[in-house]
């Protein structure tokens, strides 16, 4: 699927001179970018269109754009009167004879000088009538590069924004864990102390509160890096603090999709790029196939001439002429190129008519296994938010039973483990299911940015 989708973003060669290289930066946006203030609420809307602002993709998309409309009107220009000033200044160190009625007579002066306007204008040329005619479907082809960035950027920036969300809410278990193990610890100690029982219990409150100590570290170093990789891919300052927000809530209330839709390919931007691609591949054929038609343009030029021996005097006397010129250009033979140009547009577009249908399939294929993983993942989070509220429960009773005697510290520390994981599993499987029903939407053509 990525190989296709590269293959798509690049484009046929031909089309009118957008594969122009070399794009140089603008000292004056780098400042103001800057200068731009940093995310004062960190929601995942508010993240997702600060990375579309400042994503260098999608800002090179952009003036990816700004390149293309620029080539279109470079090739329009040709449709317009060009005129154009030649001056020129010769001097003679030998002026050429001739002999004219076997008598030698000198071909010029020692000094000329000329003066040239000249305008020119095209009736009719196929290049430009192609500019022409394809300049909406190349400008629409820029922009769709530019929405596959976006859509690209925006899925893969929520993806990491959910992944630090499970760190974070994994630290935040295992702070509450801790905060049992050291009550535990507490009144395990105070039972040993009172000869209640012996020191197993408190060393095994001490193992357990040791081990979730050495677990929150980790995990506090892991979600560090975590959000150094999100603020590079939105293109945040890597030395600026991003505290992300989010309500849980709404998070289990957006988990829920429809998953009994159909697949409609016109809605992915890929499929749209094809059909676009597929537009001006049609126009190139045409192009080929007016090979025969002639070209045709109008010319007129005023000229002023300056002769004379002596240097000082040459601009003393004006000779001028002008003329004005119809051409047309018509191909008679060329060896069978135009022949051979049609047949290779044809295969062109035969070509990609396969690519699309090829494209149709991995589309297919890519919302199977997105909708396929999507409900496994959500069934996996039903259940698990169900045992959450049994764990918690036994948890209580087992404590209560506990401090009461009837249950071994051991069945305490069954229960907190139990406990701990029901909670963990939970976030993990709650942004499970948020980033699968991503991929979904993607599938579906649905994330529209």
């Amino acid at each position: 699927m990525i190989n296709i989708i590269t293959n798509i973003k690049r484009g046929p060669a031909f089309l009118l001179c957008v594969f122009l290289a070399g794009t140089f930066g603008n000292p004056l946006q780098a400042q103001q970018a800057a200068g731009d203030s940093l995310l004062q609420q960190a929601t995942l809307e508010n993240i997702i269109q600060y990375a579309l602002k400042h994503q260098p993709v999608v800002q090179q998309s952009l003036i990816d754009e700004q390149i293309t409309d620029l080539s279109i009107k470079n090739k329009l220009a040709d449709w317009y009167p060009q005129l154009n000033l030649n001056y020129n200044l010769q001097h003679n160190f030998k002026v050429q004879t001739a002999i004219i009625g076997g008598n030698p007579i000198k071909l010029g002066v020692d000094n000329t000088s000329a003066v040239q306007f000249s305008l020119s204008q095209k009736i009719f040329d196929r290049d430009v009538l192609l500019a022409s005619r394809t300049a909406t479907d190349v400008r629409t082809a820029a922009r769709q590069n530019t929405t596959a960035s976006r859509i690209d950027i925006a899925a893969g920036t929520a993806k990491a924004f959910y992944d630090v969300l499970t760190t974070r809410q994994q630290i935040h278990v295992a702070d509450e864990d801790i905060v049992r193990l050291e009550r535990s610890l507490k009144d395990a100690t105070s039972r040993y102390q009172a000869g209640i029982t012996d020191k197993t219990d408190y060393k095994r409150a001490t193992i357990a509160l040791n081990n979730a100590k050495a677990l929150r570290q980790s995990q506090q170093e892991l979600l560090k890096a975590k959000l150094e990789y999100l603020k590079t891919l939105i293109g945040y300052p890597s030395s600026a603090t991003l505290d992300i927000q989010y309500d849980s809530l709404q998070m289990e209330r957006e988990a829920i999709t429809d998953t009994i839709q159909s697949i409609d390919y016109n809605q992915r931007i890929e499929y749209k790029i094809l059909e676009t691609q597929k537009k001006l591949l049609q126009e190139n054929l045409r192009y080929n196939k007016w090979a025969f038609l002639p070209s045709l343009s109008l010319q007129g030029a005023y000229n002023l001439n300056f002769q004379n021996n002596e240097f000082a005097k040459l601009y003393n006397a004006n000779y001028p002429n002008s003329f004005a010129a119809l051409t047309l250009s018509l191909p008679i033979f060329q060896g069978g190129k135009r022949k051979f140009s049609i047949a290779q547009s044809e295969w062109e577009l035969k070509r990609l008519d396969w690519g699309m249908v090829n494209l149709k399939n991995a589309i297919s294929a890519e919302y199977a296994q997105a909708l396929a993983s999507y409900k496994s993942q959500l069934a996996v989070y039903q259940a698990i938010k169900e045992n959450l509220d049994l764990a918690q429960e036994v948890y209580d009773v087992i404590r209560l039973q506990y401090q009461s005697g009837i249950k071994a510290y051991l069945e305490v520390i069954n229960a907190e483990t139990d406990l701990r994981t029901a909670k963990i599993n939970y976030y993990n499987t709650l942004f499970q299911v948020l980033s699968s029903k991503i991929d979904l939407e993607k599938a579906l053509g649905q994330i529209n940015y």
